[in-house]
């Protein structure tokens, strides 16, 4: 650039300018003329003191004056300059065309009225008002925050706690249509009911469930009784189960081996177990599977928050809940239950075959302080008026339960605002759009986030399911107004209010098996508020691997309830080094979401605040009021239940308005991985036995090929190309399908995931069956920790084929995420 700039400055000498006039020293009378030359961008001299006669004359040839012989040299510096200059003009240029680019995509994916991307950095959409022009992510945020400010949450809580709700109720069906005119008078595309005719369990009035002491001859003496004929456990085997009584502490496969490992036998008797840490259908489960004939389920006090300033609940009070280990109608285990005479007469395998009954923590003391044989370790002691507590065995008691089967209607309600397009399709967002010649209609949408709360409740549910029904009642007025203000997502929403929560999320499943084909298709994420506001201290989120990452980054956008000036991230995080530690947690069978990963396929979430170390205690009970509530969370109810919405809507416009789906399909790596770790324990005894796990490391090796090759495909891609946006997004909303085994039967085992489920196939069973290797032989395994019918020892046969159905299926994710067949690379 030095030489350029030298041969540019003496062509520069040597030239006259290009607008020179040349003057010539003349004799004559003309005096006072000036002899002048003028060269363009030079400062002009002062006149001399005396001046000379000029004359005008034209341009003179080259060389015809000593002065001019030097522009033959200006010429050949030209000449050599020339490449130079082209080689800056080409710089230049080229800069110039890197920063128009840079700034483009910046600020315009997509020009005119064409759809704009949403990223997570920068988020934005054309307004159906011009005069709006564009909405960012900031924009979207606040329009979401402004209008959900506008409502009336905590209003709406208690007007539906204060309402009978029963499934298959009279205040049920006065509730549902006053939920569905509500969803009329909203800004949405589409209102409708779905009903289903399922089979549900309740009390006989006539006939009330017993419970008696029995005497030396094995006939029934003293009633104890029931406080509360209204609670009960639905699904329950019906009958009369006698027995000595023997406390199991809280039920689960671990707590029944160590009686074992006590010298008590849980088997031919019955079961007095707290409340807590599984469900009821798991503890039932547990207990059948060890030969126990029935099971009695209380409320220890050592298991709620002992804070005097805080309601507890009373010691008469039992609690509810279902003991069918699945979801929907048990009746017809795999179907829909639009019309039940269709089907054949079959059952659900997770119904029990023996009796099962809650009792208050008053009953529960006059138990215990009857059980006699060892005292149990500190652990397993509680806080009832007995000390110690022993294992037994106690007298004989006989639990007689007689409810029955009622076929009821229930209605869930939809509402759903549109999506203007989905990647892939060119959309004007007035009607119509010119793609490659000419106008063209758009087609529809055809993905849909899914949001859905309980609306029924065995008693008051102001925890269980107002909050939930209020949260989602808001969520819909505020979208709907942001519709009206010029917000249109890219992807449906879908809004469901289900009944039948209580018996087991029938109302969801039940919808989830009329409609499995479509939605594994076209569902990208389902979303719970069920059991959201159980406390304040704590917050959880029940997912999905895939929506870890997403949940992170809205947490660190909504503040904290009880915590000011501090983002719920940096609350979670405080004392954590690991913030997903502290926060993530697996799905549990006994919430809707569970059914549409662990059965659909389909990713989801359940947000839930919670008590520090304590869990709610009126959760399932008739103390569960907005009075009890409201006073548990000391006047932060509505706080609270705000945080709730502003984190769901959040999560919503990103999950619907996102040009690349946020789903972090690369995190089930990770679950693979901690799984190995387990199974890599027991990698000498396999060798022992000739046998090797090298098939699972190959598959979970090709996934994370698989993965971080996708990863990298989409990041050296154009946003703009919307044909391969729709390829990957397609890609990934489908992840959490791979993991549905292919190799087993729907009907036969509904919960096919591999992570989650239940059954042979699932990574879990693997492991039990694994822990064999080392078990003395006696040890039984139950249902309620993989599904799988108890076994007493390692089988090889048994073995190969768990490693076979786990292995395929996970090979065929890492297949499937690969995307076409010749781009596959794996090591088998």
């Amino acid at each position: 650039m030095e030489q350029l700039w030298g041969l540019l400055q003496g062509a520069k000498r040597l030239s006259p300018g290009p607008s020179q006039t040349i003057y010539k020293h003349v004799e004559g009378t003309q005096q006072g003329r000036l002899q002048e030359d003028e060269e363009d961008g030079e400062e002009v001299a002062e006149p001399p003191a005396h001046f000379c006669p000029m004359e005008l004359r034209g341009p003179e040839p080259l060389g015809s004056r000593p002065g001019l012989q030097n522009l033959g040299l200006w010429a050949a510096a030209g000449r050599r300059a020339t490449p130079y200059l082209v080689l800056m003009a080409l710089l230049i240029f080229t800069g110039a065309f890197l920063l128009g680019y840079v700034a483009f995509r910046g600020s315009c994916q997509a020009c005119g009225d064409d759809v704009l991307v949403v990223s997570e950095d920068v988020n934005y959409e054309t307004s159906l008002d011009s005069h709006q022009g564009t909405l960012y992510w900031s924009d979207l945020q606040a329009m979401f925050l402004r209008h959900l400010e506008e409502g009336s949450l905590e209003d709406t809580i208690r007007q539906t706690s204060l309402r009978k709700r029963v499934a298959g109720s009279a205040g049920m069906a006065s509730l549902a249509q006053d939920v569905r005119a509500a969803l009329l008078r909203q800004k949405l595309d589409h209102v409708w009911t779905d009903t289903h005719y399922v089979g549900l369990q309740f009390p006989d009035r006539a006939h009330p469930n017993t419970l008696h002491w029995v005497d030396a001859a094995g006939k029934p003496g003293e009633q104890l009784p029931l406080e509360d004929p209204d609670v009960y456990c639905p699904y329950s085997a019906t009958g009369n189960a006698t027995g000595e009584l023997v406390y199991a502490h809280y039920g689960r496969p671990e707590d029944l081996q160590h009686l074992r490992a006590r010298g008590v036998e849980p088997t031919g008797r019955l079961l007095l177990v707290r409340l807590g840490l599984i469900s009821f259908a798991q503890k039932v489960a547990s207990a059948q599977d060890f030969g126990a004939r029935g099971v009695l389920i209380y409320p220890d006090p050592a298991d709620f928050s002992q804070d005097p300033h805080k309601p507890g609940l009373s010691s008469h009070q039992a609690v509810y809940g279902h003991v069918h280990l699945g979801t929907g109608d048990p009746y017809t285990p795999g179907f829909p239950s639009f019309n039940q005479t269709q089907f054949p007469p079959v059952q659900s395998s997770g119904l029990p075959s023996i009796p099962a009954q809650p009792i208050s923590a008053d009953i529960a003391s006059l138990l215990l302080r009857k059980l006699e044989g060892p005292v149990t370790s500190q652990e397993w002691q509680g806080q009832l008026p007995v000390s110690p507590y022993r294992l037994g065995p106690g007298p004989g008691l006989q639990l007689g339960v007689n409810n029955h089967r009622v076929s009821t209607p229930i209605n869930n309600i939809f509402g759903c605002i549109e999506g203007r397009s989905e990647p892939g399709w060119r959309k004007k967002l007035l009607g119509t759009a010119s793609v490659r010649g000419g106008p063209q209609t758009s087609p529809p949408p055809d993905h849909y986030v899914v949001i859905g709360a309980q609306r029924d409740s065995w008693g008051p549910g102001t925890a269980k399911s107002a909050v939930g029904t209020a949260i989602l009642l808001e969520l819909v007025r505020t979208f709907s107004s942001m519709v009206s203000n010029g917000f249109r997502p890219r992807r449906s929403l879908l809004f469901i209010s289900w009944d039948g929560g209580d018996f087991g999320s029938v109302g969801s499943t039940e919808w989830l098996e009329g409609y499995l084909s479509l939605l594994h298709l076209k569902a990208v994420v389902y979303v719970s508020l069920d059991n959201t506001v159980l406390g304040d201290d704590k917050f959880h989120a029940k997912t999905s691997p895939l929506l870890i990452s997403l949940i992170e980054n809205i947490l660190k956008q909504v503040d904290s309830p009880n915590h000011s000036r501090q983002t719920l991230y940096e609350q979670v995080a405080f004392n954590n080094h690991s913030w997903d530690a502290e926060v993530i947690q697996p799905l549990p069978m006994d919430s809707s979401a569970y059914s549409f990963t662990a059965f659909a396929g389909v990713p989801a979430v359940e947000f839930s605040f919670v008590e520090d170390g304590q869990v709610y205690p009126f959760l399932h009970t008739k103390e569960d009021t907005y009075d009890n509530l409201h006073k548990m969370l000391q006047g932060r109810l509505p706080a609270v239940a705000q945080a709730v919405a502003q984190l769901t809507g959040l999560l919503l416009i990103r999950l619907s308005h996102d040009h690349l789906l946020p789903l972090d399909f690369g995190r089930y790596g990770d679950v693979v991985l901690r799984h190995i770790s387990s199974l890599n324990e027991f990698s000498g005894d396999l060798k022992a036995r000739g046998l090797t796990l090298q098939w699972v490391y190959s598959a979970r090796g090709d996934y994370i090929r698989a993965a971080e090759k996708l990863r990298k495909e989409i990041y050296s891609s154009e946003e703009s190309d919307e044909r391969l946006m729709r390829m990957y997004n397609i890609r990934i909303m489908r992840v959490e399908f791979y993991f549905l085994s292919q190799y087993v039967s729907p009907a036969d085992s509904p919960f096919r995931h591999i992570f989650l489920g239940r059954g042979d196939h699932t990574l879990g069973a693997l492991l039990d069956h694994v822990r064999l290797l080392r078990s003395s032989g006696s040890k039984a395994l139950g249902t309620a920790s993989s599904g799988v019918a108890p076994v007493l020892a390692f089988q090889e046969s048994h073995f190969r084929r768990q490693l076979a159905l786990l292995t395929w299926t996970l090979q065929g994710a890492a297949n499937a995420l690969s995307g076409d067949v010749w781009n596959i690379d794996n090591n088998f």
